[in-house]
């Protein structure tokens, strides 16, 4: 990377991490990881993150044009494109131009069809279930280089980050959440059947394992039906 463009990058990532400091929401966040990727780009680019869940549902994230939700969308439709490949199987797919692309002949033509001739997609480290990729699509054939492939990696692991941030700060939430029902549970039991903490666990436990059902379920049920 030349001085110039890794002092643009520099710039941009602190500019970014800035941004990230405070209480944002995750579309604020990626949002700003896609904003910041196009504006390192030296050609016309567009870029979002798709997320697959099982395998099957798409969900464009933080588009910034309209554009992406087309192509995302045409990528599920036909089982194929660069997305999808990043996703699925590699750290890094880049397409130079679509116009004689033959790993994805169907996906290359629908987006030459709309004005895209090259893209760059990053694969992103989500939870299991989930698969992402951060991706770029250009309007003109051969608009990514080394230089921009490495500026997209780090970004990608910006949005990564945000993506493991706020799915950590969920499940905290809803620890915490469980942890607060049990209690609410046990004291339910304690009160109905003079029992003490010990046995109000043990007897929710037993509950959990004959109906095979979670802990927090049971809780949940015992204190919907008090």
């Amino acid at each position: 990377m030349s001085d110039s463009g890794a002092g643009d990058l520099s710039r941009t990532m602190a500019e970014l991490a800035r941004s990230l400091s405070g209480p944002r929401t995750l579309d604020e966040r990626l949002r700003a990881v896609t904003a910041a990727v196009v504006e390192l780009m030296p050609h016309e680019t567009c870029a979002g993150i798709l997320l697959i869940s099982g395998g099957k549902k798409f969900e464009t994230v933080a588009p910034t044009s309209e554009l992406l939700r087309k192509l995302d969308h045409a990528q599920q439709q036909l089982g194929q494109g660069p997305c999808v490949a990043a996703a699925l199987n590699n750290l890094v797919v880049r397409s130079d131009d679509f116009r004689s692309e033959p790993r994805w002949p169907q996906f290359a033509a629908a987006a030459v069809d709309v004005g895209i001739l090259s893209s760059m997609s990053f694969q992103l480290y989500t939870s299991e279930g989930k698969m992402g990729a951060l991706n770029l699509f250009a309007f003109t054939p051969n608009a990514f280089g080394p230089n921009e492939e490495v500026a997209g990696e780090v970004l990608a692991a910006h949005a990564a980050l945000a993506l493991t941030a706020v799915r950590t700060e969920e499940q905290l939430r809803s620890a915490v959440a469980s942890r607060d029902v049990i209690g609410q549970a046990k004291g339910m039991l304690m009160e109905r059947f003079d029992i003490d903490a010990i046995r109000a666990f043990e007897l929710l436990s037993r509950l959990s394992q004959e109906t095979n059902t979670r802990l927090s379920v049971i809780a949940q049920r015992i204190t919907e039906r008090r």
